[in-house]
């Protein structure tokens, strides 16, 4: 039984440590998996065990005390070039969804973008930092002091820009029609379908 809920809170420290993307406090988990902290340990080892048996790439690593989900040194090379690939991949439609929001609002956070997208953007922004067309632009003094995102010098030099100032307009929008309007619009044609019908009876 003990063994059993070991594997189930070692697939839950996963899943939270891949989400999270970064290194997370023993604390911090312990709290999350409703487990005693000294319990966090066995728990990663038995993660590691079972990525060891696979042949996986993934291990999780102890950082002082945090615990992050990293991969193996010996598969970097393959990575780097993975990502030297991506670097130069073409921007996708949601990559150029998030430049634009942040070239026309900088600095902003994750969070704003997620806002305005009304989707998680997180993989999306870490990808233009990792192509040099973002970067941090120190926190905001708002609670929590969330990183706030600016465009850098190689944004500009690859969408062949002088300065931020040579950024084309944002088109105004025009608001658009409602449901509502839209029926009442449907119940007058109607309404003036059935007056010309009658008008029509009442001259026959």
């Amino acid at each position: 039984m003990e063994h059993t809920h070991t594997i189930k809170m070692a697939g839950i420290a996963e899943a939270v440590l891949f989400a999270c993307g970064e290194a997370v406090l023993s604390e911090r988990l312990a709290e999350v998996l409703s487990a005693d902290v000294k319990e966090i340990p066995d728990i990663m080892a038995s993660l590691n065990e079972r990525y060891e048996a696979a042949g996986s790439g993934l291990r999780v690593k102890l950082l002082g005390k945090s615990w992050q989900l990293c991969t193996k040194k010996e598969f970097a090379p393959y990575i780097r070039a993975a990502m030297e690939n991506k670097k130069s991949a073409p921007l996708s439609n949601a990559a150029m969804e998030v430049l634009t929001i942040v070239a026309y609002n900088q600095p902003v956070t994750k969070s704003f973008i997620e806002h305005v997208r009304g989707v998680d953007s997180s993989s999306v922004v870490n990808t233009l930092v990792d192509r040099e067309l973002l970067e941090e632009a120190g926190r905001l003094d708002i609670p929590g002091k969330p990183i706030a995102y600016k465009t850098t010098s190689n944004f500009l030099r690859c969408f062949e820009l002088t300065s931020l100032g040579d950024l084309p307009p944002l088109p105004i929008l025009q608001p658009q029609k409602s449901s509502a309007d839209e029926n009442a619009v449907h119940n007058s044609s109607e309404k003036d379908s059935e007056k010309n019908s009658e008008i029509i009876e009442e001259n026959e």
